[in-house]
Parts: structure tokens; sequence; C-alpha cells
């Protein structure tokens, strides 16, 4: 039983969790345009948002797609619950701060559309993806369906239970750039068989953000009683979506990109009658079968990542997800303008908004994506990350809501730079 003492100190510790920012960016919001495009645009207010976070200037940092910093409100939330739980850790971190993660439960769900009661925090999509690859009893034999696209990890899962299970993989080629969704879909389709038992696909491709259809792949798995696993982790609120667009069944996510959130967080989500479905990836009691803290069994683990996704959450709301997608359009658009009708830069993204969104894979015909990369950090202090794959080549570029338009300018200059002078 936690006593009336202890309840008060968590009440002091959550009140001092918060710092003026979210005072800051509610008053912004408030006198901003309530049109999202014309929100988009106004550089005043993105600027102070830019403010809400602790960076360093001298490097711009566009590979928010792999890990984002968190705005300077999640950090203290962070940091002082870190602080007060070690003043007594079994007591203040265990019975004081770790029940908090109900709140965040709550708040995650309603974000995504769902029951508290289906939504498990994780460490990251891999965690939340490993739980679901792995937690289906399957035999030899059987086929689990993914894409020659998937992340690495993804096929790292598959590729153990198929050397520790005798299941078999089956990967789809499908297009890593198309004008048409139902080229994504097809594939998948025809490669369906009587031994398909399980299928996994990614909502936004790693490789170069290419939205994927993946309301119609959980359609098709239902209609042929076949789960779908869906990858969310380069999709969650980089646009505006929840799952009632999604209709879903199994979900995973990682927080420490879009929303921004403490690195290290995820969530999970399974529809509430299919928990039973799933074995926990470290072991749960028989009585949480139907439990989905089932899934967060791992042991001792600080409740201050997880608890600092309530700031996260806030901050990210206070913005508005529609405002938010229309800013990262817009800069997006910004830099892509400059540079779509130079003869040698080559988009191996779909830049039609119904086909991607904030992250966009770029090369330059002659430059290696390497050397490319590399130069535009050593020169030009821009950092971005390589993609090579046999489907998809160039760099993958991906500003968040608080990159300004002189960084999005400073690169695309840089870009019309190498394609028209090179490298060298």
């Amino acid at each position: 039983m936690v006593s009336r003492r202890e309840l008060l100190w968590a009440g002091v510790v959550s009140a001092a969790f918060r710092n003026d920012t979210l005072d800051i960016v509610e008053k912004l919001v408030g006198s901003v345009a309530n049109h999202p495009e014309v929100a988009a645009q106004d550089e005043d207010f993105w600027t102070q948002i830019t403010q809400a976070f602790t960076l360093d200037h001298n490097t711009v940092n566009f590979n928010n797609g792999g890990c984002s910093p968190s705005p300077r409100v999640v950090q203290e939330a962070m940091r002082r619950q870190l602080e007060f739980s070690n003043q007594a850790p079994s007591n203040y971190m265990w019975r004081v701060l770790e029940p908090e993660v109900e709140a965040v439960r709550s708040g995650l769900a309603r974000l995504f559309a769902c029951d508290a009661e289906e939504i498990a925090i994780t460490r990251n999509a891999s965690e939340s993806l490993a739980n679901l690859i792995m937690g289906f009893d399957l035999h030899a034999g059987d086929e689990i369906l993914t894409t020659n696209l998937d992340y690495p990890r993804v096929i790292m899962d598959i590729q153990q239970r198929e050397r520790r299970e005798g299941v078999k993989m089956v990967q789809v080629t499908i297009p890593s750039n198309t004008k048409h969704l139902t080229d994504l879909l097809k594939p998948i389709e025809d490669a369906i068989t009587p031994k398909t038992k399980m299928i996994v696909v990614f909502q936004v491709s790693f490789l170069n953000g290419q939205i994927f259809p993946v309301r119609e792949i959980a359609e098709l798995g239902r209609k042929h009683g076949i789960p779908v696993i869906i990858d969310g982790a380069h999709a969650f609120v980089q646009y505006e979506f929840d799952n009632r667009d999604l209709e879903c069944d199994f979900y995973a996510t990682s927080l420490h990109k879009w929303l921004m959130a403490p690195i290290g967080t995820g969530f999970m989500y399974v529809r509430k009658e299919r928990i039973k479905d799933v074995w926990s990836l470290m072991a749960s009691n028989e009585t949480q079968t139907t439990n989905i803290r089932k899934f967060e069994e791992i042991g001792t683990h600080p409740a201050a990542n997880h608890n600092a996704i309530a700031e996260a959450l806030t901050f990210h709301e206070m913005i508005g997800m529609s405002r938010k997608e229309a800013r990262l359009r817009y800069l997006r658009k910004r830099w892509t303008d400059k540079l779509r009708d130079l003869p040698k830069v080559k988009f191996a993204t779909n830049l039609d908004p119904r086909h991607s969104c904030a992250i966009t894979t770029v090369g330059i015909d002659g430059i290696a994506i390497n050397d490319l990369s590399a130069w535009l950090l050593a020169k030009h202090s821009i950092f971005v990350v390589g993609i090579d794959n046999p489907a998809v080549k160039g760099i993958r570029v991906t500003p968040n809501v608080y990159s300004t338009v002189q960084e999005i300018d400073r690169f695309a200059d840089a870009m019309v730079l190498a394609a028209t002078k090179g490298i060298a």
C-alpha cells in the first residue's frame, strides 16, 4: 500500500516535471491560423516551436526518420523522474512512478483510437514486432509472407524462426516506387497459399517513405484467416491516421521518431480478442493470457522513460496532427521543388501525397551515395542517412517540426550545387 506521504510526494514531483514550454506552446497555438496549410507557413510560430528543443544548430539533423530529439519538456520530465527514482528506487520507482504508465497507456490509446487494454508499452518497434512475430504458434512448413523491402530486423526475426522451427519465409517482390497503390497489394494477394500463416508488412517504408495500403492487406488477412502484423515504426504521427483508418489487429511502432518521446519507447497494439493468441516474448503468468500487460514483462526497467511519453503526447496534441502534417509536407515541397527539374537528380520516392509524407530518398547521377552523404556532412554540416538497397538507392532526407526553412534551403542549395557542379 502506498502511503499518503508517498502520494503527496508523487504529486509534488509530477508538478515539478512541467516547465514553461507547454505554456508557451499553448499560447502560440492560440494565435496561429486554424487552417493547417496557412499555419504550415507561419515561420514565427515554427521558430518558437524550434526553441522548445535543445539542439545543436551547428549540424542539421535530417535523419529524424531514424531518431528524433525530444522537446525540452520531455527531457526534463524524464531527468527529474530518474532523480526521484534514485532517492529510493524500490519504493519510489516501483510503487510511486510505475503506476503512472496507465495514464500513458490511456493517452496512446486515445491517439491511436483503440481501447487502453489493447496497448502495451514497449521499448521500440523492434521489441513489439519480435513479440508478434515470435508469439504465434507455427509449425515446420508454415509460411510467413513478407516483402523484399521490409526492415532488416523483421527479416532476422523470421529467419530465426526458420532456423529454429522450420517455418518458411516468403518474400514477395514489390515495386519500391509506384504510381498505383494496387501494385503494392496484388503481389501480396497472389502469394497467399494454404500454407501462409502470417503476413508482416510495413505501413511506411524505411527505405523511401512509401505508404503501403495496410488497411486492404489487413482485410485480405481476415478474409483468409491469416494474422497481419503491421510495422508502423516510420508511420505513427508522421501523417494523420488512426486505427479506424487501418482496421488492423496487430500494430507495432516506435515513439522516438515522430512523436519525439524518449529514446527507447514504443507501443504494441493487439485487438483485445486476439491477445490470447499471442505468446509474450518474455515469460508471463497463465493468468495474464488475455492481459495486454503480459507483453510488458521485461524485468526491472526505468519508469521515467515510459512516463515521459505523457509530455510528448501533450506536446504533439498541442501542435495538432493536421498542423504537423501540413508543416512536414510544406518543408518537403520547399526542397524538392528546387531539385525535381534538375536532370541528374533522381527521386526514389513518389512525391504524390497519397504515397509519401516527410520521408524522401533522392540521389544524384554520377555521385556515390556514401560520397554524397559524407560531402553534405563535411562541407555543409547536414546529416542524412544513405540508403543502398538493391531496390532503393539514395540519401534519405527526414526533417521534423523543429527544422527551419533556413536549414531546408541550405540543404536544397547544397544539392543543387552537387547536381550542377559536382562534389570534387
